[in-house]
């Protein structure tokens, strides 16, 4: 319970950071004048990709690539700002999209738990608590919320590679491309440094919440 409480603090303490810091660089021009949409539809021409569309989409930071339709979705601002965070954010989203062209495996991997995810987040702690509850009759429910949140954390783990991957071929085509200097692509890195360690917190506070309930079944 004490590490749940810690993951979730720090997961407040880096969502604060992360606002933080897409704003402060969102106050600092982007090299080229280039646009986030810019950004994405010439990172794509120059990797050879041609099907993926880059479209706005309401919110703010909401942006993501869906690979079921080939759409690489900005949030307004990141689709028409002429910024050093739309331009990371627009080419981290581009570099899921190669990911996706390239059959890169993690990608693949987490695309086809989405289906079986969205329905264990859904239930997986109901199934537990009920479980709990029929301990002494019927232990299986209690194995199966179990499991069913395993899979939520192990979406979460194999996440890791693919938002880290991404940015760091964002990063790579910022600086290759001439979009940007080391220098300036240095300081693109920041806001999608933070924005890797929201996934990270997450894995963390699954992880935890796992143990716990691990912890629990011990004890009973």
């Amino acid at each position: 319970m004490l590490l749940i409480i810690a993951v979730f603090i720090a997961g407040l303490i880096v969502q604060a950071k992360l606002d933080n810091v897409f704003k402060k660089y969102s106050r600092v021009s982007s090299p080229g004048a280039l646009t986030g949409a810019q950004i994405a539809e010439k990172m794509l021409r120059d990797n050879g990709i041609y099907d993926v569309s880059v479209i706005s989409t309401p919110g703010r930071l909401t942006d993501h690539y869906n690979p079921k339709d080939k759409t690489i979705n900005l949030s307004q601002s990141v689709y028409s700002e002429r910024s050093v965070s739309a331009a990371a954010v627009a080419a981290h989203e581009t570099g899921h999209a190669i990911q996706d062209a390239e059959s890169y495996a993690p990608l693949r991997l987490r695309s086809a738990l989405v289906p079986v995810v969205n329905i264990s987040s859904m239930f997986a702690q109901i199934v537990i608590i009920i479980g709990i509850l029929l301990m002494e009759a019927f232990p299986l429910m209690f194995w199966v919320g179990i499991a069913m949140f395993f899979i939520v954390f192990l979406f979460s783990v194999i996440t890791l590679p693919v938002e880290y991957n991404a940015s760091s071929r964002a990063l790579e085509w910022l600086e290759r491309s001439g979009t940007m200097t080391p220098e300036e692509a240095k300081t693109a890195a920041i806001p999608l440094k933070w924005a890797a360690r929201t996934y990270l917190v997450a894995a963390l506070s699954a992880l935890a919440t796992l143990l716990y309930y691990l912890g629990f079944s011990s004890r009973r």
